[in-house]
């Protein structure tokens, strides 16, 4: 009688192990499942494109669309210098702008901006233009530029297409 009283208590025992198991096995599917499902539904945004905002609010992807390139000729000019070596910038830029009709009135204005670069230019030294922040600087001082001499017209970037110093 004590040998079916030990067997009685083990056999249900070993039979809950499993069980256990079973289900603990089924709980991690589900909630493996329901996390890959939520990944994918979390990661696409619409037709699959990330859009991302800018400071303005405005998407990447509509920006993209709804903005417009106006190029500069090349320009090359003098870097001030204090020896007598020369040094030479060479300069394509483009201008972003929001709309077609940015574009017709910057046309009329095309010799007060390519002025206004030029002055600025002549005046730099080949130190004002070393590493990202001295090409950052150029860009935002061009911007600003550009965009006084087109007031009330406005350009949105100034892009680079070519840099060379020598």
């Amino acid at each position: 009688m004590a040998a079916e009283a030990e067997a009685g208590t083990e056999a249900p025992a070993k039979k809950g192990i499993p069980k256990l198991f079973i289900i603990i096995g089924a709980a991690v599917a589900v909630l493996l499942i329901a996390g890959v499902g939520l990944f994918f539904f979390l990661s696409s945004s619409g037709g699959g494109e990330a859009e991302a905002t800018d400071a303005h609010g405005s998407t990447e992807a509509g920006a993209a669309h709804d903005t417009f390139i106006f190029n500069l000729p090349p320009m090359m000019v003098n870097l001030n210098t204090d020896d007598e070596a020369a040094s030479f910038m060479k300069l394509t830029i483009a201008l972003e702008v929001a709309d077609e009709h940015m574009m017709t009135e910057i046309q009329p204005r095309l010799a007060k901006v390519i002025d206004a670069f030029q002055v600025y230019l002549r005046e730099l030294r080949k130190s004002d233009l070393e590493g990202s922040a001295g090409i950052y600087r150029l860009k935002e001082e061009l911007l600003r530029r550009v965009n006084l001499a087109i007031y009330p017209a406005h350009v949105e970037s100034v892009l680079f297409k070519e840099i060379l110093v020598q």
